[in-house]
């Protein structure tokens, strides 16, 4: 049998541009977004718990989720050249399932351009709400690739409960865990504690992410330390999207002990809150600049947690500028890494799988 040989594309003249790998977004809601609607008034309380109240009493009047708002969302991604993203979506006692088959028809509609892994989140809590943790079985039984969590402690005031709930489904189900997890100092750390020893339990090594943690960057050494070696060893990753108050997160002894971090953009455009434009590269720019990095090979750590380094995220074995990998590229007037990342200047050009979807910072597809 002779061997198949694949017809090669149009030629693309670069333009002595730089090229990147595809921007991976580790940490979206690509649900909740009124992207694209008349400007909406922020109103809800600076509490974790009032902007949950605030986006429930809310959200049905704006139509979240919706399909035209997660379309608009994943465009704007796609337009500033992320082409995969791992979107946490609410499952909860009011909208059930409903935005996750919103999610997956918005990314249906670019044609796979933007690859979408679906995060089951329970935003609302789980222990306080009574059927939620059967919602999160359902969604993991359907084949989203994680379930989430939410502040065990300072949510649901049990985290011992949620968690082992939690586990139960991941272990069963074979999905993984990506806990969103705000609480800072010694509550964080007791949490992240038992996360650690419930991931060594279940065999789920590698395949449990915390999101924000905070907490991380505000304990002390050698307490800090302790953690991060018991978090390597559970390998637990951390998804951050660099809040400018945050307490920075001990990146270079994570780097050492091979603890991933994924950037993300967290909420765009919606009830929590209105900044947010999509462009993964400028949270990039954030994290550097959270963190105090100057030296060009430090800055371009930053732009590879925006791309290669996040392929984990989603479930890429590789992804890069290198035989294997899906052909997403992006290319951009800059010198180098560090030039893009402090100037982050438009993307002149975007491929998702070889194609090209995006050109001078406006859509084709």
């Amino acid at each position: 049998m002779g061997t198949a040989t694949r017809t090669p594309g149009p030629r693309i003249d670069g333009g002595g541009r730089l090229a990147l790998p595809g921007l991976i977004n580790a940490h979206a809601h690509v649900d909740k977004s009124w992207w694209g609607r008349d400007w909406v008034s922020y109103g809800g309380e600076p509490t974790t718990e009032g902007r949950i109240a605030h986006e429930r009493a809310e959200r049905d009047g704006l139509g979240i989720p919706g399909v035209d708002g997660a379309t608009a969302v994943l465009r704007e991604f796609l337009r500033h050249g992320t082409t995969a993203t791992r979107s946490h979506v609410d499952v909860d006692l009011g909208v059930g399932l409903r935005g996750i088959e919103v999610v997956t028809e918005a990314a249906a509609a670019l044609g796979g351009a933007v690859e979408v892994e679906i995060v089951a989140f329970p935003q609302d809590g789980v222990q306080r709400r009574p059927g939620v943790l059967e919602l999160l079985d359902r969604a993991a039984a359907a084949g989203v690739a994680a379930i989430g969590g939410l502040d065990p402690a300072s949510i649901d005031r049990d985290p011992v409960a949620q968690l082992d709930g939690l586990f139960g489904i991941a272990e069963r189900r074979g999905v993984g865990l990506d806990i969103h997890l705000h609480d800072g100092g010694e509550l964080g750390a007791f949490q992240y504690e038992l996360i650690i020893d419930r991931t060594v339990r279940t065999g789920l090594q590698g395949r449990v992410t915390v999101s924000h943690g905070f907490a991380l960057g505000e304990l002390p050494e050698p307490r800090r330390s302790g953690l991060l070696d018991r978090l390597a060893e559970a390998g637990v990753a951390w998804a951050t999207v660099a809040p400018v108050r945050s307490a920075p997160l001990p990146w270079r002894g994570m780097a050492e002990r091979g603890i991933p971090i994924g950037l993300g953009t967290d909420g765009i455009r919606d009830l929590w809150s209105p900044f947010g434009d999509g462009d993964l590269l400028r949270i990039a720019l954030g994290f550097a600049r959270l963190h105090g990095l100057r030296t060009d090979e430090e800055l371009t750590h930053a732009v590879e947690l925006a791309t290669s380094r996040a392929a984990g995220f989603v479930h890429r074995e590789r992804h890069d500028l290198e035989p294997g990998a899906r052909a997403d590229v992006v290319l951009l007037d800059a010198q180098n890494g560090p030039d893009a990342l402090v100037r982050v200047p438009r993307r002149a050009l975007v491929l998702a799988g070889g194609e090209v979807v995006a050109r001078d910072g406006e859509l084709t597809v």
